[in-house]
């Protein structure tokens, strides 16, 4: 008998540990990193989702009529088949399935509607700003970031910079008046707490298992016609465990830096690239063609506009999906403006192609300094860019503690009101 409570108890203690409780987000993207570059090395793509959306958007389009496969812009990335027969579809099915296992798992799916038609309003604008410079800089959070800069593209450093200057600029829009929404606190709104029916938990638990094995059964599955595909659908299925569990969203990484000081997802970022980047290099080495994209303005641009829209909407393209499965409706307009954003730079692409990218070289920093040069550059820039989040923290919380000082004799009430509204 004390056998058996022994081993129920180690049970229950490791499924609250992995599959109730959120994972360590540092431990977390560092796992991302090493699983993205094995991804590339299986797959010979890029963990990438914001292309893939785009070729959603043109399937829309193709169903009222109209033949975005000629456009050049998909001409560029691809509309042939269906999703399950490319890489990106088939993975981010993968993704969207590994997330719902993971809300299920931990109980965490509840219908949570937006506080206001203005916070719908931002999440469709936002989505929409965000797609269009995503796709304007053929790639978002992940492709034209954290899995472009170990590719050695330097069109992935400077959307990166771009996207850090947009994420400001976004977080202090969101702090304009005619942006933020009116929270009302209401008496005794916090007395109640919603207990989970214990056979709720139990039928979501065994659910979550169900839908995890079914979409391993249909890695398997695909993988008899194509290894490839079926690589790609089950690398994808990890890492939407990885991003649910452990709340991966680069949005919070850059908006918590300017807000609140906290820097704990951006240097995990910073070393989940780190890792990635050896990787890249050895597969590289053994005969494998990085991805190398337009260093011009589209990047700057395209980065700068995804910045600022990522903040306004709340959540980049991996955080809206995790969350709108988890059923926060905001998220949804978020993944919709996302969409539409992204299809409407694919019909405008003939526009803006010329100037800002395709006369622009593609620069590789393995080509311009040579195979260790081009690893010693991006280690270095990838150190420089950690001291300075490093810098900003260290900026932030001395203006804070100054702040903090000040004697409240000094403040007007008034003043002190406007530095609570302003926190988030």
């Amino acid at each position: 008998m004390k056998i058996e409570l022994g081993n129920l108890n180690m049970w229950l203690t490791f499924k609250n540990k992995f599959f109730i409780q959120f994972w360590s987000p540092f431990a977390a993207v560092i796992a991302a990193g090493i699983l993205s570059t094995y991804f590339f090395g299986l797959t010979g793509s890029l963990w990438a989702v914001t292309g893939e959306f785009t070729r959603w958007g043109g399937h829309i389009m193709q169903w009222f009529g109209a033949e975005p496969e000629t456009w050049q812009y998909f001409k560029i990335i691809g509309l042939e088949g269906t999703p399950l027969d490319r890489v990106g579809g088939v993975m981010i099915i993968g993704m969207f399935g590994g997330c719902l296992a993971a809300v299920l798992w931990a109980n965490n799916m509840k219908l949570r509607m937006p506080s206001s038609k203005k916070r719908i309003a931002q999440a469709l604008a936002g989505g929409m700003i965000a797609g269009f410079g995503a796709r304007l800089a053929m790639g978002c959070n992940l492709a034209a970031f954290f899995t472009g800069i170990p590719q050695f593209t330097l069109h992935a450093w400077l959307f990166a910079f771009a996207a850090a200057a947009g994420t400001y600029l976004g977080a202090k829009i969101t702090l304009l008046p005619f942006i933020r929404s009116k929270a009302t606190v209401k008496l005794g709104g916090l007395t109640k707490m919603a207990i989970p029916h214990p056979n709720q938990v139990k039928n979501r638990f065994r659910l979550g298992w169900v839908v995890f094995g079914a979409m391993i059964a249909g890695s398997f599955y695909i993988m008899n016609s194509s290894q490839k595909l079926g690589f790609a659908m089950l690398m994808g299925v990890v890492f939407g465990l990885l991003i649910e569990r452990a709340q991966i969203c680069f949005t919070s990484a850059f908006r918590d830096m300017w807000i609140t000081g906290r820097t704990h997802m951006a240097k995990a970022i910073i070393l989940g690239m780190a890792v990635s980047v050896i990787g890249i290099y050895s597969y590289v080495q053994l005969g494998m063609t990085p991805k190398t994209l337009w260093a011009g303005p589209n990047a700057v641009i395209g980065g700068l506009l995804f910045g600022i829209g990522i903040v306004i909407a709340g959540g980049c393209e991996t955080g809206w999906m995790y969350r709108a499965l988890e059923g926060q409706v905001h998220f949804w307009w978020v993944g919709i403006g996302n969409i539409i954003g992204a299809t409407v730079l694919a019909y405008y692409w003939d526009v803006f192609s010329g100037p800002l990218a395709t006369q622009w070289d593609r620069v590789n920093l393995l080509d311009v300094f040579g195979p260790l040069g081009g690893l010693a550059v991006t280690y270095l820039l990838l150190g420089l860019s950690f001291l300075l989040i490093l810098l900003w923290e260290r900026h932030f919380f001395k203006q804070q503690s100054v702040t903090n000082s000040i004697p409240c004799s000094a403040v007007s009430q008034q003043e002190l009101v406007n530095a609570m509204t302003k926190t988030h």
